[in-house]
């Protein structure tokens, strides 16, 4: 019996036409205003000065730098309680009590958030008055317009996205392939080392990738906890836009920063296939 293809069309079309109309079209009108020159001819004069200009690298490296150590520690904090709610919350109900506190905070405004962790960071917040308080520092320690505090909020927002997908890698292994190697004379660690990791580790890779992505072009967060004294790629990127209203120069920063993803991207997916081949 064939299928309809009519209704495939409609279903496909209509997806299709807003990736078209809201990514794509935009996308190519960025691109191409980047490649304008003054004249209104093709240029690559604003991709030379990028290049050529020491302190665009510098802010791309402080950009990478932050995302790929937001990115180690999600996984590193994320994953641990992914599979503790995974094997060790045996009721399912609190499994999703936990899940919903867990992803809670994703309804709340990044500019709530960040305004909310300005507050706990501050000189006088509520961290520094704690260390004061139990006398393991003299003095109040500055983490607002430093790459710590930074990093403190990126953290704090991205780390749901790991424990989410690596949750739901730990979930689809097969618990017969961990028994089979206990059954083998494997300890808990080797079995873990060899059975259960490298089963989830598309789960984390997925998750690692999406915090990446959405680090290195974070704005709110940067901003705000970065006060001013940090500067990130994407805070270029809106004064462009914002303040200077230079669309040009705005979109070939841009460009430059969806390339350089996208192919540490790419680089990070074929890792993985490697270590999947393996």
């Amino acid at each position: 019996m064939k299928r309809p293809i009519l209704p495939i069309a409609l279903l496909l079309g209509a997806p299709c036409a807003f990736f078209l109309a809201f990514f794509l079209a935009p996308m190519f009108v960025v691109a191409l205003a980047s490649l304008t020159g003054a004249n209104g001819g093709v240029s690559v004069a604003n991709y030379e000065r990028i290049l050529l200009d020491r302190y665009h690298w510098d802010v791309l490296i402080l950009t990478f730098k932050l995302a790929f150590l937001t990115t180690l520690l999600c996984s590193l904090l994320g994953y641990p309680l992914a599979y503790y709610l995974v094997r060790n919350v045996s009721s399912r109900m609190l499994r999703r009590v936990f899940v919903i506190l867990l992803i809670l905070p994703l309804f709340t405004s990044n500019i709530v958030r960040s305004f909310g962790w300005i507050v706990l960071l501050g000189r006088r917040g509520l961290l520094n008055d704690s260390l004061l308080t139990s006398g393991l520092i003299d003095t109040p320690i500055r983490l607002l317009g430093t790459e710590t505090g930074i990093l403190i909020g990126l953290v704090y927002v991205h780390l749901p996205f790991i424990v989410l997908t690596v949750g739901n890698a730990v979930g689809k292994v097969d618990r017969s392939l961990e028994n089979a190697a206990r059954d083998l004379g494997a300890g808990r660690a080797a079995t873990f080392w060899t059975v259960t990791f490298p089963l989830c580790l598309p789960g984390l890779l997925a998750g690692a990738i999406m915090v990446f992505t959405l680090s290195v072009s974070a704005y709110v967060t940067p901003a705000l906890l970065g006060g001013g004294r940090i500067t990130m790629f994407s805070m270029l990127i809106f004064q462009q836009y914002s303040s200077v209203f230079d669309f040009h120069y705005g979109g070939a920063l841009s460009c430059t920063l969806l390339v350089l993803t996208l192919l540490m991207v790419a680089a990070a997916n074929r890792v993985g296939a490697i270590r999947r081949a393996a």
